[in-house]
């Protein structure tokens, strides 16, 4: 059996700050190479792994090369400006690439952004008819689709209003469930789905693996959603700089991916510091100096035994009054689960004056199990506006004796590992 994909060597070369050259003299030398001294500073702004071959040219893709069967679910994973998109446009046919090609072997549908392929003048009901005719539907085969569409959008209402007057949700429950409908052989899905709210998103989750499972299809699903990649997808590949750095399980993925999203000086000694940094997490209202993980003794620390509590330690100025401020801290793993969230909110003041703070967060041994964990930090005013978005700060490890799992060499599974009263006694026969 042939793959329903396949992509080979595919490259984009972009330009930056102009569109094209601006004079034929500028292609031709463009073309055969030269003025390859006189870039501006516009080459400064790319990596020199992406840098292109002529001034003020970038890689937006290079030497992309893998493929996909019927029935996948490839998870596409890595930074913003990585180079997913640009991967998915082309793959889409809407922009072409430098070299390389793509074989696509059925037919395609494209979830990239909201409202891709709608005409914001034409009502609910006509777009859909709009987006089978594009999808190289007979009207026929899409009215028989339409109940289940309408039904699975929960638009119904809406059905015969002109789609600009659509929220982006509704945008995106009306363009899923026209993708996923119409049964194409190959569907993308570029991060879109986190417009949704959580409930439509859980429903658009279970119906792509009803897509791919049962019915055949192949799916690429592009999403900082590591949980969602985790459970949904049977290979992962991530981007890099335009290139596939790595390609295998979810999990194999997912595990590099965050180690890479974590600043390189967030593992060093379990002590960020920014206290003499014109650059400070937080806003004009509160802006964070330091951040420690500390074992019991109160030394900065990456490792920790599992029997060992871990101290999270946050230092802040506040610069202007807040009221119900509080902080939240999350551990996931380098895999990305979630082990928990935390917040002060119940041991917090009410009203801060401006002045300099400290909050300790205690989590108590014996709770987690050996494994790697990434510590991120929030700050908001409850209920009311973000000080700070979750942010990953700091890489440790738990490892050592102290906890049930430190009795057996293999690896045990979960993220929580808590040690448990147990009970054993010897009864009589008459007992049983």
């Amino acid at each position: 059996m042939k793959p329903v994909v396949e992509v080979q060597n595919l490259s984009k070369l972009f330009h930056l700050g102009s569109i094209g050259a601006t004079s034929l003299r500028e292609t031709f030398e463009r073309i055969m190479g030269r003025n390859t001294s006189k870039a501006t500073h516009d080459d400064n702004r790319v990596s020199a792994a992406r840098r292109g071959p002529y001034p003020n040219t970038f890689w937006g893709l290079k030497d992309v090369s893998f493929s996909a069967m019927p029935g996948e679910i490839v998870g596409i994973v890595g930074r913003n400006g990585a180079g997913k998109s640009t991967l998915l446009k082309i793959l889409s046919r809407i922009t072409e690439p430098t070299s390389g090609r793509a074989i696509l072997r059925g037919r395609l549908a494209s979830l990239l952004e909201v409202g891709t392929g709608f005409h914001p003048e034409l009502t609910g009901r006509e777009n859909i008819f709009l987006n089978g005719a594009i999808l190289g539907m007979k009207r026929w085969e899409i009215a028989a689709k339409f109940d289940e569409i309408v039904e699975f959008s929960e638009v119904g209402q809406f059905l015969d209003t002109p789609v600009k007057r659509y929220s982006s949700g509704m945008f995106v429950r009306l363009a899923f469930a026209v993708a996923a409908h119409l049964e194409p052989e190959i569907l993308f899905i570029d991060e879109v789905l986190a417009v949704g709210d959580a409930g439509f998103q859980k429903k658009c989750l279970g119906k792509m693996g009803d897509v791919a499972n049962r019915q055949g299809r192949t799916v690429f699903f592009v999403s900082h959603n590591m949980s969602a990649i985790r459970a949904l997808c049977r290979e992962a590949i991530l981007i890099e700089n335009g290139t596939v750095a790595f390609s295998g399980t979810p999990s194999d993925v997912i595990s590099r991916y965050l180690a890479a999203t974590v600043p390189d000086d967030a593992s060093e000694g379990g002590d960020l510091d920014w206290r003499h940094h014109a650059e400070q997490p937080g806003n004009s209202e509160m802006r964070i100096q330091r951040i420690r993980t500390l074992d019991p003794t109160g030394r900065p620390q990456t490792t920790f035994e599992a029997a060992d509590s871990i101290d999270v330690e946050i230092t802040y100025r506040i610069l202007a009054p807040l009221r119900d401020l509080r902080f939240r801290i999350q551990l996931t793993t380098h895999e990305g689960e979630l082990a928990f969230q935390a917040t002060d909110h119940t041991f917090q003041r009410e009203l801060h004056e401006p002045g300099l703070y400290r909050t300790t967060c205690r989590i108590p041994g014996g709770l987690l199990n050996r494994r790697m964990y990434v510590l991120g930090v929030q700050a908001d005013l409850a209920g009311v506006r973000y000080i700070m978005h979750m942010t990953e700060f700091i890489n440790f490890l738990v490892s050592g004796a102290g906890n049930q799992s430190s009795h057996f060499p293999e690896a045990w599974p979960g993220v929580l590992c808590p040690k448990m009263s147990w009970t054993t006694a010897e009864l009589p026969d008459a007992a049983v």
